[in-house]
């Protein structure tokens, strides 16, 4: 089978490895559809991020989905066939985080493609891949492999929507439109929210967002003072999903957040300076969101019933001997939204 594997910044092979097998309780995926995420461009480009660096060849991906194959003999409710969308998050359910179901603060954390620890935790940007029954959901009948994919962004957007509480007749501000940032104007517009408003520096973003629910779009970068009128008194929006991890993005947002709203801090940044004499005054409610648990469950359940509008994010498909193009256009905001690789 082929791999697509890094072994540093923009070195990136299809490689042949060997196929493997499944165990009792595992299940063999022919996989189908992997979706390129900021973390495998932050591998590809850098070759890690922040103080992590690739320190052996990994196999980059999580974001994938596929066709069980074969299964354990101790597998049960799967059978051959069945499309599924993998969750590459593995938590080891023995440490204290995990005791307290804070399953994605585990403290012995396995996720794909992930450089974090050594030996490497291997991504999933194979031909075939071994997985554990239970990281698979399986999709209803007719779902695409690429939507498939999909489930891992949209559950990261469900569980940042999750930490906003009741939506119904409230007003959101999304401060940028990524992948992950649109999927949160999608779910929270399926949420009830009144009004979503998007913010970005790309047209070609921004017009994504709108086609998956913003009501209105502003580029900060050509029109900033549009933004800046939301800023009357105390503020307009109840919420700010801030998907950026922009410094400028997360001050501006505080400026238009009105008293005792709540800002959810979802993009990855470096540090950054906070006027906390407004967070203090206004009251604001600012949470922290780190992957999922449960939303990963939601979001597939969502995606077979396609109540998620996806289509306007999938920007390209890259058979895999085409990686290191698919990467490059992945890198490239101005034309791409979601590239996926097909497997």
């Amino acid at each position: 089978m082929k791999s697509i594997v890094c072994h540093g910044p923009k070195d990136v092979r299809v490689e042949d490895q060997p196929s493997p097998v499944a165990g009792n309780n595992q299940v063999l995926i022919r996989v189908e559809a992997g979706g390129i995420c900021g973390s495998d461009l932050h591998y590809y480009n850098n070759g890690g991020f922040g103080d992590i660096r690739i320190r052996e060849p990994m196999i980059l991906g999580h974001e994938i989905a596929g066709h069980i194959s074969a299964l354990g003999d101790e597998v049960t409710g799967l059978a051959v066939g069945d499309l599924v969308a993998i969750n590459p998050s593995r938590p080891c359910g023995q440490c204290k985080f995990c005791r307290e179901a804070m399953y994605n603060q585990c403290l012995d954390m396995r996720y794909y493609g992930s450089a974090m620890r050594f030996p490497h935790v291997q991504g999933a940007f194979s031909q075939e891949l071994v997985v554990e029954a239970n990281q698979c959901v399986k999709l209803a009948a007719g779902t695409s492999p690429q939507h498939a994919a999909f489930a891992e962004p949209l559950a990261v957007a469900l569980a940042a929507v999750n930490k906003l509480g009741k939506l119904i007749g409230k007003r959101v501000l999304v401060t940028g439109t990524g992948p992950i940032g649109a999927l949160v104007v999608a779910a929270a517009k399926m949420h009830g929210a009144l009004e979503v408003v998007a913010t970005d520096v790309v047209d070609n973003a921004l017009e994504r967002a709108q086609a998956v629910g913003a009501d209105k779009t502003i580029n900060v970068a050509s029109n900033a003072a549009e933004l800046d009128s939301y800023s009357a008194d105390k503020g307009y929006f109840d919420a700010v999903v801030e998907a950026s991890g922009n410094e400028q993005a997360l001050r501006s947002a505080l400026n238009v957040l009105r008293p005792r709203g709540t800002l959810v801090l979802l993009g990855l940044g470096g540090d950054v300076t906070l006027p906390l004499n407004q967070l203090v005054a206004k009251e604001i409610n600012m949470l922290g969101n780190f992957r999922f648990h449960e939303e990963f469950f939601w979001a597939v359940q969502l995606i077979s019933d396609q109540r998620i509008p996806l289509d306007p994010l999938l920007t390209g498909v890259f058979p895999v001997e085409d990686a290191v193009a698919a990467f490059e256009t992945a890198n490239d905001r101005q034309q791409s939204m979601k590239v996926q690789l097909s497997f």
